[in-house]
C-alpha cells in the first residue's frame, strides 16, 4: 500500500520553496547569519539559521511560526490543485516550541498574545476555511509522526486528503539553553565529522499534501499540477525511553526495520538515506551504527547525507523537510552532499557517505530520518518521481 505526496510547500534559511533549499544544498550554501533581534553579549554562540523575514532589522515579530505554517500550507495546497481543500480534510501540524517565542515578547511587553494564538486553528482556518487541526509535539520526530499518522488516517476510511506540516520559530529561552550545554559552541553543524561539536538551531516550515493512492496520475516528461511528488511507502515509530536526551543506536535500528516492513522493502531496495544529522556526538553516532547495522548486507548499499549543515535544525519539522529533498533529490537525480564534512568518524566508515559535492544518478526509493529527545525516533520511506 502507498499514499501519494501530491503537494509541497516549505521555507527556511536557504529558501522559500522545496526547489530553491534544494538548490541551495546542492550549491553547499549555509543559512547560518549572525542572530538578529537576541542580545549575543548575553550568550557563547552568536549565530543561528533564522528565516531572513523581518520587516525591521534588529526588531523581532510575533506568530512567525504561524506565518510561516499558514504560507506553507497554501504552498502545498495550491501545488496539489487544492486552492479550496473544505473543512474537512485533516491538518497535523509538528511542532517542538509551537509559539514560544511569541509567548516570550508577550511577557516582555513587546507583543500582544491571545490564548488563540496558541493553537494553529484559528490562522488556518481564516486562511483556508481548515478547521480540523491537530498539534503534535514529539520533539524532532514531530512532522514525521505526523506523516505516519496521516497514513493511518487515510486507511481508516477517516480521510481522503490529509495535509501534515511542521512549524517552529527560535525562541531564546531554547537558543539560551543549548548555548549552556555546548561548549565550546560549533560554529557550523557538520554531520558525521570528528570535528562536530553540536546542533544549531534553525526555523522554517514545512507542508505536504498525502492523499489516497489512485487518485492521480504523472504525465510524460515530469509531474503537472495535480499530479504526484512522489509516494509515502511506509512509516516507522518508536519511542524506546532508552535515554532523556541521548538516542539509542538499537531503537534507531528498530524505527528503520519497521519502516521497512511497512513499506515492504528490503536494504538493497533503498537509494539514498537523508539522516537526521544533528551533528552532536551521541546522535550522529547513533545514526552510524543503526545504519551500518541495518545495510551491513546491502551491496553497494545506499548513499547517505544530511541537511542540516546548510539549513540548521528546525525542530518539528526537521523530518518533513528531509522528505521533501529527498524527493527533489530523486526528481532533480541529484543528491547534496553533507555539509562540512571533511573527516568522517569511524563508526561510518562502512556508509556511502557524499561528501565534497552533490552526487548525481537515477534514485528512486529514499528513506528519511527524524531523531528525537527521549528516543522519539521516526523513519519514512518514500518512492520519488524522476523528471
Amino acid at each position: 500500500m502507498s499514499w501519494e505526496i501530491t503537494g509541497m510547500g516549505a521555507v527556511c534559511a536557504l529558501g522559500d520553496s522545496v526547489a530553491a533549499i534544494h538548490r541551495a544544498l546542492c550549491a553547499g550554501r549555509s543559512g547560518l547569519a549572525p542572530v538578529r533581534v537576541f542580545d549575543a553579549a548575553k550568550y557563547r554562540a552568536g549565530a543561528a539559521y533564522e528565516v531572513p523575514d523581518r520587516a525591521r532589522p534588529g526588531v523581532d515579530e510575533p506568530l512567525r511560526a504561524t506565518r510561516w505554517l499558514v504560507r506553507v500550507v497554501g504552498d502545498a495546497l495550491a501545488d496539489a490543485g487544492l486552492p479550496e481543500p473544505g473543512p474537512e480534510v485533516p491538518v497535523l501540524v509538528g511542532t517542538t516550541h509551537r509559539e514560544m517565542r511569541t509567548a516570550e515578547l508577550w511577557w516582555r511587553r513587546a507583543a500582544p498574545l491571545s490564548p488563540a494564538d496558541l493553537h494553529f486553528t484559528s490562522a488556518l482556518r481564516s486562511a483556508f476555511g481548515l478547521s480540523d487541526v491537530h498539534t503534535i509535539a514529539s520533539a524532532c520526530a514531530a512532522s514525521l509522526y505526523g506523516l505516519g499518522m496521516a497514513t493511518d488516517l487515510i486507511d481508516l476510511g477517516q480521510a481522503d486528503t490529509v495535509v501534515v506540516a511542521g512549524t517552529d520559530a527560535i525562541p531564546e529561552s531554547s537558543f539560551g539553553g543549548f548555548d549552556r550545554i555546548q561548549f565550546p559552541p560549533p560554529d557550523t553543524i557538520r554531520a558525521f565529522d570528528r570535528s562536530r561539536r553540536g546542533m544549531i538551531m534553525g526555523e522554517g516550515a514545512v507542508a505536504v499534501v498525502v492523499r489516497r493512492a489512485g487518485a492521480h496520475s504523472v504525465r510524460a516528461g515530469g509531474r503537472a499540477r495535480g499530479g504526484i511528488h512522489g509516494r509515502v511507502l511506509g512509516v516507522g515509530m518508536n519511542c524506546d525511553a532508552s535515554h532523556p536526551t541521548a538516542p539509542d543506536a538499537a531503537g534507531v535500528v528498530r524505527a528503520i526495520e519497521d519502516a521497512h516492513d511497512r513499506a515492504s522493502v528490503s536494504p538493497d531496495d533503498i537509494d539514498l538515506v537523508i539522516v537526521h544529522g544533528s551533528g552532536t556526538p551521541q546522535s550522529d553516532l547513533a545514526e552510524a551504527v543503526a545504519l551500518t547495522e541495518v545495510f551491513k548486507a546491502a551491496d553497494p548499499g545506499p548513499l547517505v547525507t544530511a541537511v542540516k549543515g546548510g539549513t540548521g535544525h528546525i525542530s518539528g519539522g526537521a523530518g518533513l523537510l528531509n522528505l521533501v529533498v529527498a524527493l527533489e533529490a530523486v526528481r532533480t537525480r541529484t543528491l547534496p552532499a553533507i555539509g562540512g564534512l571533511t573527516d568522517p568518524v569511524e563508526e561510518a566508515a562502512d556508509l556511502r557517505l557524499v561528501s565534497g559535492g552533490p552526487a548525481t544518478g537515477t534514485f528512486r526509493t529514499a528513506q528519511v530520518h527524524a531523531v528525537g529527545m527521549g528516543g522519539i525516533n521516526a523513519v519514512a520511506i518514500v518512492e520519488g518521481v524522476v523528471a
